[in-house]
């Protein structure tokens, strides 16, 4: 009887410890990596996406608007300007170009923000025709519009300030997050449940062409958002299935080569060195070797309470926290 229920006592123990291997506590029971907070600043909305130039940091904020943070001393961040005057709805993701804020607020468009004085930014576009506007991918002179059920939309930004609409593409499932190839020929675009879908814009007249769907490639999970290497691999953050990814070398046969599924629901990343970064709301920000990308493996999580939008330089990751606000985490040499 005694050696019975030990027996069975070794077996539940084996049972437990045995996770997935894409499980984060069998690859890394705690780490950080070396990744660490140096400071957090709470904002006055709800951050949701971060963009950086020069020392300012400026934070999409929901319905709190435009933030702008001066991060010149990384320890010790200080608040520049709020704006919040016909900043409309609901700003979830964040891009730039020269001295031009564009801010996707669902519903309500893109938000058009001059920002060549940090201090005293002012709005130039509110609520425009660009919706509902999920995500923001500067190409050139031309912002790409990501549009949910609607696709994506093109517009020329030759003057920064003041979008022109150039012409929109219907996409399978809900277009998320948007890429380009270094050639300009293939866009990307993370579509929700339908995954990775390829569109050829070798032919882009100005905005104005017709670009045919070359393929798209169901993942598991939600596709929200997607960038590339510069060896023909799609990198996507799925939601509940983590971290997606796949080769589109040959755009005929495309499929996904490798994935890990750690804690959170996956929302942004950016793939620097071999790493992918990945923000993944209550998963925190977590860092992944991508080196083999039939085996990615974990290397460190940053543990904050809902991680969303994020950019980074040489020194520093600058992490948009739905409750905490901005966080500004350290890079180890």
């Amino acid at each position: 009887m005694y050696k019975l229920y030990f027996v069975l006592l070794i077996a539940l123990f084996f049972v437990m410890s045995c996770g997935k291997p894409t499980d984060p506590e069998s690859l890394n029971p705690g780490g950080d990596g070396g990744y660490k907070i140096v400071s957090r600043l709470q904002t006055t909305g709800y951050a949701q996406d971060v963009i950086k130039k020069d020392n300012m940091v400026y934070i999409a904020q929901g319905e709190g608007g435009l933030m702008v943070v001066d991060v010149a001393i990384p320890n010790n961040p200080q608040t520049a300007s709020i704006t919040t005057k016909k900043v409309r709805g609901y700003s979830s993701k964040i891009d730039m170009k020269d001295s031009v804020v564009y801010l996707a607020a669902g519903g309500f468009g893109v938000t058009v923000v001059d920002v060549a004085d940090p201090y005293n930014p002012y709005v130039t576009v509110s609520n425009s025709q660009m919706k509902p506007a999920k995500s923001l991918h500067i190409f050139g002179s031309y912002i790409i519009v990501g549009l949910s059920e609607q696709g994506f939309i093109i517009s020329d930004i030759s003057n920064p300030a003041y979008p022109t609409t150039c012409d929109d593409t219907e996409v399978p499932g809900y277009a998320q997050g948007i890429t380009t190839t270094a050639d300009s020929a293939l866009l990307l675009v993370a579509c929700g449940e339908v995954g990775l879908s390829i569109f050829d814009i070798s032919n882009f007249q100005q905005g104005y062409g017709i670009y045919p769907l070359i393929r798209s490639c169901d993942t598991p999970g939600y596709a929200n958002d997607v960038i590339i290497d510069d060896k023909s691999h799609a990198y996507l953050a799925c939601g509940t299935a983590g971290l997606q990814i796949i080769d589109f070398s040959d755009t005929a046969n495309v499929y996904v080569v490798g994935g890990i599924d750690g804690d959170g629901y996956a929302k942004d990343l950016i793939l620097r060195n071999n790493k992918v970064y990945l923000s993944t709301e209550k998963g925190g920000l977590q860092i992944i070797d991508v080196s083999n990308p039939t085996n990615p493996t974990l290397l460190g999580i940053v543990e904050t309470e809902y991680a969303m939008g994020f950019d980074m330089d040489d020194k520093y990751i600058y992490l948009a926290d739905e409750d905490e606000g901005l966080i500004i985490i350290s890079i180890p040499n």
